[in-house]
């Protein structure tokens, strides 16, 4: 009997270190991940600067790729080891987090102004992109034809916003000019702490899943979700207490319509994936939310604090009802 006790006792210990390892590396992999694609950011705008490309092209190609880099080794990684579910789950619940979330809180703590070229440009983009994930979530597969339609795509609209872009448009590029070689080395480091950081924070998060009996795609619209997210949340708080809200919220869409047609797309062609464990009301939830930052900014061009209140009750109501489900 005493036996029998002590083997249960050391086995439990066994799984609650195991676990602890494993929520170890889930942060440690999350830090890692969002400084590899600062460095990755940094040495590709030093660079882009050095070749003398416009601040408002690298903007909206280089910076915008650069914040997308998180949610697409994560994703990416996810489909690879064969945890699809945590691939397509992480860009739904990043756009949700991205709008419901992030623009939420940033209108809460002050009205958050959209500039023209957000509201006529990236959020009818980012719309369109969403009711295109939606029918291949119902379809339940995204293989490499679709994945190379996403791709397409994405040039379509980077060669779209960098003709649209006027000079009215505001643009929070840093002057980050580093030596040439500073510049390189930060690219292949940052490069490899995304590859590093996304293996540990995938395995970490898939095992938890497994030990607590949670789906992959839960865990992919809430954990994976909110860690790859966080550096827009931060970015978008700040910029709108200091009254720079215009930028904060175009950066916002802007994740929204690389996270569906990059992630997405890069991930589809390398690896074809199956859509199992997302519900039509996660996509449902996505759209509405997208949808429903359409409709505050498109009048006024301003998304009143009431709004803001309003899209985190939703956000709330939406993770509890996840939580509750489990």
């Amino acid at each position: 009997m005493k036996s029998e006790k002590c083997y249960i006792f050391h086995f439990s210990l066994f799984i609650y270190r195991n676990m602890l390892l494993d929520i170890l590396a889930i942060v440690v992999g999350i830090f890692v991940v969002l400084k590899g694609a600062d460095f990755l950011t940094d040495g590709a705008v030093s660079l882009a600067q050095r070749a003398g490309i416009p601040e408002m092209v690298i903007g909206l190609t280089v910076v915008a790729l650069g914040t997308s880099m998180p949610e697409l080794f994560v994703s990416l990684t996810s489909a690879i080891q064969g945890t699809t579910d945590i691939a397509v789950a992480n860009v739904v619940g990043s756009n949700i987090f991205n709008v419901l979330l992030i623009a939420g809180t940033a209108a809460a703590v002050a009205p958050m102004t959209i500039s023209k070229g957000t509201v006529r440009r990236d959020i009818p983009v980012a719309v369109g992109a969403s009711v295109i994930l939606l029918c291949f979530g119902i379809y339940g597969e995204i293989n490499r034809w679709a994945g190379a339609l996403f791709v397409l795509l994405l040039i379509a609209y980077m060669i779209y916003a960098v003709k649209t872009a006027s000079s009215d448009d505001e643009s929070d590029v840093e002057d980050k000019k580093l030596t040439v070689w500073g510049a390189v080395i930060r690219l292949i480091g940052g490069l490899a702490a995304l590859v590093l950081g996304s293996d540990w924070f995938v395995s970490g998060a898939t095992s938890v899943a497994a030990s607590l009996g949670v789906s992959d795609a839960i865990i992919g619209l809430t954990i994976v979700a909110g860690g790859t997210s966080l550096p827009e949340l931060a970015t978008s708080v700040v910029a709108a207490r200091k009254g720079q809200s215009a930028i904060a919220m175009g950066n916002v869409i802007g994740s929204c319509v690389y996270n569906i047609l990059l992630i997405i797309g890069v991930t589809g062609l390398i690896s074809p994936m199956v859509i199992g464990g997302i519900t039509p009301l996660d996509f449902g939830m996505m759209m509405l939310s997208i949808t429903l930052l359409w409709l505050f900014s498109f009048t006024k061009y301003e998304v009143e604090r009431w709004e803001g209140f309003a899209m985190l009750a939703l956000f709330a109501g939406y993770m509890a009802y996840l939580v509750y489900t489990v």
